[in-house]
């Protein structure tokens, strides 16, 4: 048998979603055939978008739009290069410049995207005898690029501050220690204890890298993220951020001192190897955050729906977690039923995202649940009661919620 053979033979054994395929409840790779709004069309039907990471809802916003059409119309359609060689652009240092501005560092970097600045920074500024600190929730591209580091990795239970000092506590004085958190985290929508990680790495001499890319848009004054929002912005040497999410585009950056973005600009190899963000995606994040900035009521109404939608799930009995944010958990903790009742929830008109192992412990499987500031509270009512429909059907909520 070659080597081919024995490649085909271990990956023909993967079956999964497959089976999931066979059982009617296979829920990824689902094709929109719209632009991506608080409705969207699935196989020609209108279905409301409750799995959405556009926070700010400016994906389809006309400006957003013209903006990218005048940067195409100027710049063509892509750099063809890096931007380490031919690949930076006049539009990529006035949004980088604009960036440092918004969370109140020297510098800013961009990248593709957002998982690659994780793999770029994470993998790069600590050596072989430092310290990589990581919550254990911690986003997949952190996580990724902690591997490529040559450094020690540490991690410590979820937001636990004692458990941090434990790990802080096992590290040599003398050697670097980079704590990396996540502002938001992702699937539990809790805020990560910006304060307390803070003052550790005060007290253990260690520096604080915070990734925003679900907080920007939503946490902190005019949606400077999670620093902002504790006021904490010159206590966090690097502040990570996507414009997949609330900034409507695609790539990422990385804000810190001139010394670190230096070092990075000609030391971090998903950047120095990969092309450039396209002209028409800057220009996009620079249109986003002139009206992040110029129009505060959506953040204001992002955050009354967020309310909301807490507090009508949890007087349902549905289990939230620690969820203080626009990523609300609904906790099911069985993989079939969050997978069966997301593919019910879908033909009745409702798109949300199951998650289960390995995005998070297989106890912890959930639906999660997304909101937009352009959603109504009209659209938000008709979710959750059929969000609670379905849970009641496949016994999720409390009996007293039943009887």
């Amino acid at each position: 048998m070659n080597r081919m053979g024995i490649l085909q033979n271990k990956l023909s054994a993967y079956d999964a979603p497959q089976k999931a395929m066979e059982a009617g409840i296979y829920p990824y790779f689902r094709v929109i055939e719209s632009d991506q709004d608080t409705e969207v069309l699935i196989d020609g039907k209108k279905v409301l978008m409750f799995g959405s990471n556009s926070y700010l809802g400016l994906t389809n916003h006309p400006k957003i739009k013209e903006a990218a059409k005048k940067a195409i119309d100027k710049y063509g359609t892509g750099c063809a290069g890096s931007r380490f060689l031919n690949g930076t652009l006049d539009i990529h240092i006035e949004l980088e410049e604009r960036l440092a501005k918004l969370v109140k560092k020297d510098a800013a970097i961009c990248y593709s995207t957002g998982f690659q600045v994780n793999l770029g920074v994470v993998s790069a500024l600590t050596g072989r005898n430092d310290y990589l600190i990581l919550d254990e929730f911690d986003h997949a591209s952190i996580i990724e690029g902690s591997r490529l580091s040559f450094s020690k990795i540490l991690k410590y239970e979820h937001n636990n501050m004692q458990a941090l000092e434990a790990k802080l506590k096992l590290c040599e004085p003398e050697r670097i220690k980079l704590i990396v958190v996540d502002g938001i985290f992702s699937m539990e929508g809790d805020i990560v204890n910006l304060p307390e990680v803070v003052a550790l790495a005060e007290k253990y001499n260690a520096s604080v890298m915070v990734d925003d890319a679900h907080s920007i848009g939503v946490l902190g004054k005019g949606g400077a993220g999670t620093a902002s929002h504790f006021g904490l912005s010159s206590k966090v040497d690097l502040t990570m951020g996507t414009f997949s999410k609330s900034l409507a585009s695609l790539g990422g950056f990385i804000a810190a001192d001139n010394e670190v973005i230096n070092f990075l600009k000609h030391n971090s190899r998903s950047l120095i190897f990969s092309a450039s963000m396209t002209p028409s995606s800057a220009a996009t994040v620079l249109a986003a955050l002139d009206i992040m900035q110029a129009e505060s009521e959506r953040i204001q109404h992002l955050w009354k729906l967020t309310d909301y939608a807490l507090n009508a799930f949890k007087n349902l009995g549905f289990d939230t977690g620690r969820s203080e944010t626009p990523i609300i958990p609904l906790y099911i903790r069985d993989e079939y039923k969050a997978l069966k009742m997301t593919r019910e929830l879908l033909d009745d008109g409702v798109f949300v995202n199951p998650v289960i192992s390995p995005g998070v412990p297989k106890e912890d499987s959930m639906i999660r649940f997304s909101l937009m500031a352009t959603h109504t509270f009209e659209q938000l009512d008709i979710a959750i009661e059929k969000i609670s429909k379905v849970a009641l059907k496949f016994e999720v909520l409390p009996n007293e919620v039943i009887k």
